[in-house]
C-alpha cells in the first residue's frame, strides 16, 4: 500500500517539484490548493486534489485525509512589503497554526515544514543550525513570520506530532513560475535597474525536495535542517543569466545607500500609486547582512548535496525555454 502525503503550497515552486517527485516515487499524494488556483502544471502529475486554504480552517481540515502519513507543508507567503504585512501574518502564522492543529486532529504521523533561512533574521556571518535566531525582533515582516510559524510548529512535538522544519536558501530549478525566473526576463528586456549588493546561499529545488522526502523518515523529529548551497552575491547569479541569454548585465552591484534611497523614493511614489515598488525598505534590509550557511547535518542525515549556481541556472532557463516562457 502505497504512503500517504498531503501537500499543502502545491501549485507554487517548491510544491509543484515536491508532488511530482513523490508521485514519481509512488507516493499516494493529495494536493491543496485554492478554488481559484492555476492547475496547469500541478495537473501534469496527477495528485488527488483539495480545494481549501490554510487560513480556513474548516476547509484545511476537510481536505486532509485521515491517517495522513506525512503532511509537507510547503505554503508560504513570501512578500517584502510593508503593506502586505497583516496577510502575510495570517497566511505564514495563523496558517501554520491551522495545519498544525489539523495535523493533530486528523492523526497525521510527522509534518514537514517548509521554512526559510530567513528565519534567523539579521544576523551576519557564517550560520549553521545552532545559531540563536534574531527574527523575532527584526524589522522584516517575512522574517519575524517564517521564524514564528516554524516554532509554532516545532512545539507540537510535546503534543505526540512529530515535526522537522526545513530551511532553504535561495532556490532555482524548473517550475519556477515567479521567483528568479522573472530576473531572466528582466535581463533579456533590459529592465533590470540595478543589482543590489546581496549575498545570499543558493539551493537547486531539486535538492531541496529531497531532503524533504527524504526528512520524513531520517529527519530529527523537532530538529531543524539548512538546505544552503553555493554562497555566492546576486551580481554572480545576474553574470551567470547574462552570459546565458548574451545580454550585458551591470558589472558592480548598487551601494547599500543607493538602494536605500531608492526604497524611500519608491515607498512615496506607492503611497500615492498603491502599487509595490521595486525596492522596498524591507529588501534592502533583508540585503544589508551578509552570511554564509553550510548544510553538514542535511548532508550527513539526509543525503542533501550542494550543486553549483550555474548548473541551477542552466536548469531553471531550460525549463523557460522547453515552457516558451522565455
Amino acid at each position: 500500500m502505497a504512503r500517504t502525503a498531503f501537500v499543502t503550497g502545491a501549485t507554487g515552486f517548491v510544491g509543484l517539484n515536491l508532488v511530482q517527485q513523490l508521485m514519481a516515487e509512488g507516493w499516494d499524494v493529495t494536493a491543496l490548493h485554492r478554488s481559484s488556483s492555476d492547475l496547469t502544471f500541478l495537473s501534469r502529475f496527477g495528485p488527488g486534489l483539495a480545494v481549501g486554504e490554510i487560513t480556513d480552517r474548516a476547509s484545511l481540515f476537510a481536505a486532509i485525509p485521515q491517517g495522513t502519513d506525512t503532511l509537507f507543508h510547503v505554503a508560504g507567503n513570501t512578500s517584502m512589503w510593508h503593506k502586505g504585512d497583516a496577510e502575510q501574518t495570517r497566511d505564514n502564522v495563523d496558517g501554520t497554526r491551522n495545519v498544525v492543529e489539523a495535523a493533530k486532529a486528523k492523526g497525521v504521523r510527522r509534518l514537514i515544514v517548509t521554512s526559510s533561512i530567513s528565519a534567523y533574521g539579521p544576523v551576519s556571518g557564517e550560520v549553521t543550525e545552532t545559531t540563536p535566531s534574531l527574527a523575532e525582533k527584526s524589522s522584516v515582516n517575512y522574517e519575524r513570520t517564517k521564524w514564528q510559524a516554524q516554532e509554532i510548529a516545532r512545539a507540537a512535538v510535546g503534543d505526540g506530532l512529530e515535526v522537522v522544519i526545513m530551511q532553504p536558501g535561495a532556490i532555482m530549478g524548473a517550475y519556477d513560475i515567479g521567483t528568479w525566473s522573472r530576473m531572466f526576463l528582466m535581463v533579456r528586456d533590459g529592465k533590470l535597474p540595478g543589482v543590489p549588493p546581496a549575498q545570499l546561499t543558493f539551493t537547486h529545488v531539486r535538492e531541496v525536495v529531497g531532503a524533504h522526502i527524504a526528512a520524513a523518515d531520517k529527519g530529527e523529529n523537532g530538529g531543524q535542517y539548512l538546505l544552503a548551497g553555493e554562497n555566492s552575491t546576486m551580481l554572480a547569479l545576474v553574470t551567470e543569466i547574462g552570459q546565458l541569454l548574451g545580454k550585458s548585465v551591470p558589472k558592480k552591484p548598487l551601494p547599500l545607500g543607493v538602494m536605500r534611497i531608492a526604497a524611500m523614493v519608491g515607498g512615496l511614489a506607492s503611497s500615492i500609486t498603491g502599487k509595490e515598488p521595486s525596492i522596498t525598505s524591507e529588501m534592502v534590509e533583508a540585503f544589508s547582512h551578509p552570511m554564509t550557511t553550510q548544510s553538514a547535518k542535511a548532508q550527513r542525515d539526509l543525503g542533501y548535496k550542494i550543486v553549483p549556481l550555474k548548473v541551477m541556472v542552466k536548469d531553471c532557463y531550460d525549463w523557460m525555454v522547453a515552457e516558451g516562457r522565455i
